[in-house]
């Protein structure tokens, strides 16, 4: 067996890393102006997922992938948040939090509950690498090391 990903898990692994980074960019948008979630959706397939946008061109996303994250974080929301909001230190609530920084721990904390198909390791570094598109190291440890403690209570 060949520790290298085929051509073909690779573009797969490529398209799931661009549906997170897209489900956190709708999630954000959906904290900031409350569109609603169909509104978001037609949004983001029509304009967004693989577009060139300022001269960046987007990966392609696996856009059923991205639609679940989006539909089902925002379906368990106060579950979620819930679980988030547990292991914040003392002191903290999920409203302090940078409106970034809620959208990545509730997309990365919804696949740790309801995608068992995805290994903990990869969704633990696949939003530290979604951190890094908008924070600095230090908020991309938060990030890890807050999906790690969920990740253990949820996933055993």
């Amino acid at each position: 067996m060949s520790s290298h990903a085929s051509p073909r898990t690779a573009e797969r692994s490529k398209a799931r890393a661009a549906a997170r980074l897209a489900a956190v960019q709708a999630l954000y948008q959906h904290d900031m102006e409350a569109t609603p979630i169909v509104q978001l959706l037609n949004e983001f397939h029509n304009h967004r997922l693989g577009a060139t946008i300022e001269d960046a061109e987007y990966a392609e996303p696996e856009v059923d992938f991205f639609d679940d994250i989006v539909k089902g974080t925002h379906a368990r929301l106060e579950e979620i948040d819930t679980t988030i909001a547990a292991k914040l230190a003392k002191g903290w609530s999920l409203a302090r939090l940078d409106k970034a920084m809620r959208a990545i721990l509730r997309a990365g904390t919804y696949e740790l509950l309801a995608r068992a198909d995805v290994p903990v390791g990869t969704v633990i570094t696949e939003y530290v690498d979604v951190a890094h598109a908008f924070f600095d190291k230090r908020e991309a440890g938060f990030v890890n090391g807050l999906l790690d403690g969920i990740a253990k209570d949820v996933r055993g």
